[in-house]
């Protein structure tokens, strides 16, 4: 096992990190720029290094900072959380350089997964039903209209490089081909430096499903159950639940399978995330796979009793998984909902400010994962996620109960989140029937906004 690992990245999942080395007996060393030289996880790490100014791109996305501060620590490994560096390649390839074992899949395995075409080119040489769309990616508009002519309207056009939305757009008809593709792709050069496009067919009012999976380097591959991230704003997921209602154990078992299969054809190692769309008709189809640690882990870590960074480290350190296929019993339901430094009434703006007073809610099934503290400034130049709060319980409803007592109890004055949106959504009829699909909260902000302000 390792000695000490430094963590780049700061917030929540930093604190996560700790926690879990702490527990391994593995030191940690936090990074941190100017700006978090306060933050929770710079003072529960064993030390720490500033490595630049308050911009990401000069402190948390520096790649010799941190290669600097892991060397003269004289850290073995590097957690790199979620965001910032957890899928750069290049990175990967720059700590196994310096003899620095990082904590996550090889670079390789991360640039051709994180290529949304090639991984379309993958999962279907591999038996993994992708949704139709381009072959790989498309050179100028008019061979996106070819493809999107071939598989019919309306459809997508996304960035390969993409996430989270970015350098994407959905296009209705072959008079918007030209602007939106332009738009796509000049999105796609601008957050990822890399404009290539590809075509996927739009699936209507989908579920969005995701398989967590676990991989070592001995060859055992196995899937920990689904999350169904489907309650999302332009693809940013807000509320998200374990087992998902919209499958049962036939289409449960063969999205696993997928999921498994998926892991091994790209040579896998260490946690990931293989996502996918789920029709009304029950079909799915792989839309892309995350090589990394989520920001929801923990609702599969409250069905499974499995700690997922653990496994991480295990598995980097060269260790087996702890638990085979057969092993993994998922029990009750979990959810978590993600509380946001943002104001719904104003279109999501971030709205970072000073902590003044801080209550979080506790009792049995209850978790919450943060970095805040009474007096914490939030700063604006990061992700304005502030907490994320976990229940688990018998059934889905005791669950959806338990969070919303949670969410009553919960407290933090300073600025407007994204917390009081989340209790409306727990009392509106279609969460509760559990028969919502991806388009729930652009269906429903109005009325939920005006159930806020009655």
């Amino acid at each position: 096992m390792f000695r000490r690992v430094l963590i780049a990245n700061r917030g929540e999942i930093a604190v996560r990190i700790i926690r879990a080395c702490r527990e391994l007996d593995i030191e940690t060393v936090a990074v941190h720029s100017t700006a978090d030289a306060g933050a929770l996880h710079v003072q529960l790490a064993t030390q720490s290094v500033c490595v630049g100014p308050p911009r990401a791109a000069e402190s948390y996305l520096n790649l010799s900072a941190l290669l600097t501060a892991a060397l003269e620590t004289g850290c073995d490994a590097i957690h790199p959380g979620y965001g910032f560096l957890s899928e750069n390649p290049e990175f990967a390839d720059l700590c196994a350089k310096c003899d620095l074992c990082f904590i996550g899949p090889p670079g390789d395995v991360i640039r051709q997964m994180g290529s949304k075409a090639a991984a379309r080119t993958l999962m279907r040489q591999s038996g993994v039903p992708v949704v139709p769309g381009s072959d790989g990616p498309v050179a100028d508009a008019a061979q996106a209209a070819a493809a999107a002519a071939a598989v019919g309207y309306p459809v997508l056009v996304k960035a390969s490089a993409g996430g989270g939305g970015r350098g994407m757009r959905r296009v209705d008809s072959p008079e918007q081909m030209d602007a939106l593709f332009a738009a796509a792709r000049g999105e796609a050069e601008a957050c990822f430096g890399d404009g290539a496009l590809y075509v996927e067919k739009l699936i209507q009012a989908p579920r969005h499903i995701e398989f967590q999976i676990l991989a070592d380097a001995h060859g055992n591959v196995v899937h920990l159950g689904e999350r169904d991230c489907s309650i999302q704003r332009k693809n940013q997921k807000l509320i998200e639940e374990s087992p998902s209602r919209a499958l049962d154990e036939a289409l449960r078992g063969s999205m696993g399978a997928a999921a498994v299969a998926a892991a091994r054809a790209a040579g896998y190692r260490s946690a990931g995330t293989v996502e996918f769309v789920l029709d009304r008709t029950g079909h799915f189809y792989f839309i892309e796979m995350n090589t990394r640690i989520q920001v929801e882990h923990p609702v599969t870590e409250a069905v499974t009793g499995v700690d997922l960074v653990r496994e991480q480290l295990r598995i980097a350190a060269g260790l087996p998984l702890s638990v085979t296929q057969e092993q993994l019993r998922p029990s009750g339901h979990a959810m978590e909902c993600r509380i946001n430094a943002e104001d719904p009434r104003r279109n999501f703006a971030p709205a970072p400010g000073r902590t003044a007073f801080l209550h979080l809610p506790g009792g049995p099934g209850v978790r919450v994962d943060t970095a805040l503290f009474p007096g914490y400034d939030l700063p604006p130049y990061y992700d304005s996620l502030a907490a994320k709060l976990i229940v688990h319980a018998p059934t889905r409803l005791e669950c959806i109960r338990r969070m919303r007592r949670a969410l009553e109890e919960l407290i933090i004055e300073g600025y407007p989140t994204t917390a009081d949106l989340a209790h409306l959504i727990l009392y509106h009829p279609e969460f509760v029937k559990g028969t919502y699909d991806t388009g729930f909260l652009e269906q429903h902000m109005d009325e939920l906004l005006a159930w806020a302000c009655g």
